[in-house]
């Protein structure tokens, strides 16, 4: 038989990781205008809450292409996009 969890135990880790998520998505949003890696923290913490809430799944994909795309311009390698940048 596979491994289930128990009730209380999935709802634990739902809140742990929304609120740890959650957590790095608001020092992510109070670290951008100061010079640090606030959109980096936000990424971070929206990797985190997709783990459990696919809403935040969907977000992360919309700001990483155009993240991906900003970091390719200042590195120099403005080639092809690949396949992550295609709609």
């Amino acid at each position: 038989m596979p491994y289930m969890p128990s009730p209380i135990r999935r709802a634990r880790r739902r809140f742990t990781v929304g609120l740890g998520g959650g957590a790095l998505v608001v020092l992510g949003v109070i670290l951008m205008p100061l010079p640090g890696p606030g959109t980096l923290v936000v990424i971070a913490g929206l990797a985190v809450l997709q783990k459990e809430y696919p809403a935040a799944g969907r977000l992360l994909e919309r700001i990483k292409r155009p993240a991906v795309r900003w970091a390719r311009s200042l590195s120099g390698r403005a080639g092809p996009p690949d396949d992550a940048d295609r709609p």
